[in-house]
Formats: C-alpha cells, structure tokens, sequence
C-alpha cells in the first residue's frame, strides 16, 4: 500500500429482512471520502436478493449475491469474502452506519503500521433515542488483551478493517459456532495470534441497538456459542477474569431460561472466577425473580453495555 495508490476495499455486509436499514448503511458506505475504489458485497441470507441495489461503475461499487454456504451470518460472510477481490476488506453489519473519514483514516494507520494486519475503530451505541460513546482506553489490542476482555468498544465487527492476507493465515470465520453467537469473537481470537489489533479511539462507527436482533432473547444460544469459543481457545484456562467474564453471560442466560439452580452454580462459579464481575450479580438478580431479563437488559443497555 502506498499514499499515492489507495488500496481497493471490499466491504461485507451480510443482510436479512432489513431493506431500510440496509439502505441507510449502504448510503454511509457510499458517502466515504476514501480515494480508492470501494466495492460492497451485499450478502443476502435466507432472503430475496434485491438486485436494484447493485452499483457497476464509479468509485463506489455495490455487488449483490446470495449466501452459498451454511445459512446464517458466519456463512453469509464467508461467501462474501471468497468472492472478494480486493486487498482490503472490512465488515459492516446492515443496521450499522460509519462516520465519512472511517475507512481513509483505517487505511492510513494500516499504511503506518506495516507490521500490523487489523485495524479497529470505537463507537456510538444508539438504544431507544440516547447515543452513548464507547471508545477504547488503549490503541493497541494483544491476543492476550482479547481473552481477558471481549474489549468491545474497540473490536465489534462494523468496526473490522483488515489486509486480505489476514484470511489467508488465520482461514474463515467458523461455520460450527452454535448458532453464530460469538462467531466475530472466536475469528478475532484466532486473527490475533498473527497480529495485534490497531485501533483508533474515536467512534467512527454507530452501531444501532433494537429489538430487531437476530439474538435478542436466544439464550440457549447464547449458552451454547460462548462454551464452543471457550472450547476452541484453551487460553481463557490461564485467564480468570476473561473465564469469569463469560461463565457470568452464561449464568445470567440460564437464569433467563429459568433454570434457577444452574444459574446460581454458575453465578458462583463466576464469583469464585473473579468476585468484581457483574454479570454474576445480575444472574443472581434475574433468578431470584427479584428483576426480569428484559429490565435488566434494558438498564444495561441504557447505559451503552451488553450481558
């Protein structure tokens, strides 16, 4: 990559059942003040392509296929990105919108960092009309970094810009995560033990919250997904607090199933993990009935944050 020839970028964005909010993601996509040529793939997931959308000439390409592999979003996307081209690429989910000088500024870090493959960016999450920041406390992001933290304010897919050859190294996004909960996770923690994640901490990225979510109340889902990525990465073993953090998500799941006693087992377990961690407090909060998961969930959210 070189300032005076831009790097061509391929964006990937999986979509399903959303045609307004895709439209109003491809229209940020569109109005970049990147250079070089940017060409969208728009990947289609169990849904009628609309092929109106396609864009062939100019600076500002727009592509439109269907999803060709196991149907969710770890095979939407993976479609997408066999069928890219271009050195660059970059996710963006369909109901998220970037800031104008996102890409320019990603690619120009990438340009400063050759030794770096992944660039990141931070964000402002939109729930129910309030907009809250969430910008990373660091510009650097270590494999070691990601298993104790899931760091989302610097590594939620919207935000992802890599070099292509990153996919070569590291292969595809898992198609085995149960249900596709935590599959951009697992992918980071394997993309990260090639290289660190550079992130600038600004939130050039707007990630919409609603009710709309394809995960919104999957709990066994939930359940099933975090164990697999635990699973795939012994190192959380060497990790309390990273362990702690996801024992909590399950905990607090299971409660939402109503599975009061392996809730709190698993509340305890999270406790004995790592006692300041939070998520076992709302489980035990969820499973003695004392508050439901749609309050709780709520208050969280609110406040810009995640079970």
């Amino acid at each position: 990559m070189t300032s005076t020839s831009p790097p061509a970028v391929n964006v990937m964005v999986a979509t399903r059942d959303r045609p307004e909010l895709l439209r109003r993601t491809l229209q940020s996509i569109a109005e970049q003040d990147y250079q070089g040529l940017i060409e969208t793939i728009v990947i289609f997931d169990r849904s009628e392509p609309d092929h109106s959308l396609a864009v062939t000439d100019g600076l500002r390409r727009v592509r439109v296929i269907t999803n060709e592999r196991k149907p969710g979003l770890q095979g939407a996307r993976n479609t997408g990105m066999e069928q890219s081209t271009q050195p660059v690429i970059a996710f963006c989910d369909d109901d998220d919108l970037w800031r104008p000088d996102k890409v320019r500024r990603q690619v120009e870090l990438l340009n400063q960092h050759p030794e770096v493959h992944f660039v990141s960016t931070g964000l402002a999450v939109e729930f129910e009309g309030e907009t809250t920041e969430r910008v990373a406390d660091r510009t650097r992001i270590t494999h070691r970094d990601l298993l104790r933290s899931r760091v989302f304010d610097a590594t939620h897919p919207s935000t992802f810009l890599f070099r292509r050859s990153l996919v070569e190294s590291v292969g595809l996004i898992d198609e085995d995560v149960p249900g596709g909960y935590g599959e951009d996770y697992e992918w980071i923690l394997r993309a990260t033990h090639e290289t660190d994640i550079v992130t600038i901490c600004e939130p050039l990225t707007t990630v919409l919250w609603h009710q709309a979510s394809f995960f919104a109340e999957r709990w066994q889902m939930r359940i099933d997904g975090l164990r697999y990525v635990v699973d795939q990465h012994p190192g959380f073993q060497d990790e309390p607090v990273g362990l702690a953090r996801i024992e909590g998500q399950c905990a607090f799941a299971l409660a939402s199933l109503g599975d009061r006693k392996a809730a709190l087992r698993s509340a305890f377990k999270t406790m004995r993990l790592n006692w300041k961690e939070g998520r076992a407090y709302l489980a035990i909060l969820r499973a003695t009935g004392l508050m439901n998961s749609e309050q709780i969930m709520r208050a969280v959210q609110k406040r810009g944050r995640s079970i």
